[in-house]
C-alpha cells in the first residue's frame, strides 16, 4: 500500500489527518508531520525522515503539502529527489483530495498515478454558496452538435437488468454527510444516492441542504417511500447504482414491506432522544427501534453494523440484547 504522509506549517496537517480518519477510518500508512512557529526546515525533514521509516512500504510514497514552495514542500522535494522514480509530492492539499488519495491506493500501487489522480478531486471540492458565486470558466466551441436533446426516457424502456442495483442501504439519523458523502460513496461507488422519506421529502430547507451535500458526480434525490417502491419496480432504473439513505429502521422497515428490495442494512447512526438507551456511541434504540430490527430480520435482511468502512462491524444480535437489558431497567 502507499504510503501517505501529509505536511504544512501549523497544524494544518494533523487537523485533516484527523477529519480524514473521522470520516474514512483509522488508516495504516497515513502520516502527518507539521512545521511548529518556532522549528526550522531541519527539524519538519527530520519529522518526515522518521514518518517514511513508520511505513510498511517505503518504496512508495505520496507527500501531501499545504503551499507549492513552502518550507514542507521544500523539504519534502529534497527527500524525492533521491526517489524520483517512485514517489510524488501534490501541492494544495485540501480535505477531499486527502480521502481520493486514500481511496486510491485500495486499487492503485503507485504514488505517482495516486498524484496524477487526487489533483482533479482536489479542485472540484472548491466549491461556493450560492452557487452562482462560482467563476464561470470559458466555454470552448464544440466540435460537433449533440446527437440529440435529453429528454425523459419512454416508459416500457429497460436499462441494463431492469433492476436497481442497491450497493448500500443504510441507516443513519444524519442522512447525508461526510461519512456517506467521502468515505461510504468512495467503497461502493454509486451513480445516485437516495434519501427515502416521508417527512424529508416535504421540508423543503432539508432537502435543498442534502442536494448540496452531493458528491461529485453522483446525483441525489429525496423520495417518498411510495416513490421509492415505483423506482424500485421500473426497468428504466435498470442502470443505477443507488446508495439508499434511511433516518430510523422504522423507515426501512416501511420501504422494504412495501416492496423495496433490500437485502442488507448498514446501521450507522441512531441519535439518542428521550425513550431511547445508547447501545453504542452512535447508536440509540427504543423498543420500536428493536422490534423493526427483529422484524427485518424475521424478513431475511441483515444488518451490518458500522459508521465508516474501515471499521470492525459490531453484531446486531449482541446490541439488541444490550438495549433490551437497558429498556428493562428504565422501568
Amino acid at each position: 500500500m502507499v504510503g501517505v504522509i501529509l505536511a504544512s506549517h501549523g497544524g494544518f496537517a494533523d487537523g485533516i489527518h484527523q477529519s480524514a480518519e473521522m470520516i474514512f477510518g483509522p488508516q495504516d500508512n497515513f502520516k502527518s508531520c507539521i512545521l511548529k512557529p518556532d522549528e526550522g526546515p531541519a527539524d519538519v525533514k527530520r519529522k518526515m525522515e522518521e514518518a517514511v521509516a513508520s511505513l510498511d512500504n517505503q518504496d512508495e510514497v505520496l507527500f501531501l503539502v499545504d503551499l507549492w514552495g513552502g518550507t514542507p514542500f521544500n523539504q519534502a522535494s529534497s527527500l524525492v529527489q533521491a526517489h524520483q522514480d517512485k514517489w510524488a509530492i501534490v501541492a494544495g492539499m485540501n480535505l477531499p483530495m486527502v480521502i481520493e488519495a486514500l481511496t486510491q491506493r485500495f486499487s492503485v500501487e503507485a504514488a505517482k498515478e495516486i498524484a496524477t489522480a487526487i489533483v482533479p478531486t482536489g479542485n472540484e471540492g472548491i466549491k461556493t454558496y450560492p452557487e452562482d458565486l462560482m467563476p464561470v470558466a470559458p466555454v470552448a466551441a464544440p466540435s460537433e452538435a449533440p446527437a440529440q436533446n435529453g429528454g425523459t426516457i419512454p416508459e416500457g424502456t429497460v436499462l441494463g437488468d431492469g433492476h436497481i442495483e442497491y450497493v448500500l442501504a443504510r441507516v443513519d439519523t444524519r442522512l447525508l454527510h461526510g461519512q456517506v458523502a467521502t468515505g461510504w460513496t468512495h467503497t461502493t461507488h454509486p451513480n445516485r444516492i437516495i434519501v427515502v422519506s416521508d417527512t424529508v421529502c416535504h421540508d423543503k430547507l432539508r432537502t435543498s441542504m442534502i442536494k448540496q451535500a452531493a458528491p461529485n458526480g453522483v446525483k441525489v434525490s429525496v423520495a417518498p417511500i411510495k416513490n421509492m417502491v415505483k423506482a424500485n419496480n421500473d426497468p428504466r432504473f435498470g442502470d443505477t447504482r443507488a446508495l439508499i439513505l434511511f433516518e430510523s429502521v422504522e423507515d426501512a422497515l416501511a420501504a422494504i414491506k412495501a416492496g423495496v428490495e433490500i437485502k442488507e442494512i448498514n446501521l450507522g447512526s441512531s441519535a439518542y432522544k428521550e425513550g431511547k438507551v445508547n447501545v453504542t456511541k452512535a447508536l440509540s434504540f427504543d423498543q420500536t427501534d428493536v422490534d423493526a430490527i427483529k422484524e427485518l430480520q424475521s424478513m431475511g435482511v441483515k444488518f451490518d453494523v458500522r459508521g465508516v468502512p474501515a471499521d470492525s462491524p459490531a453484531n446486531i444480535n449482541d446490541l439488541i440484547k444490550s438495549a433490551e437489558k437497558k429498556l428493562a431497567e428504565k422501568k
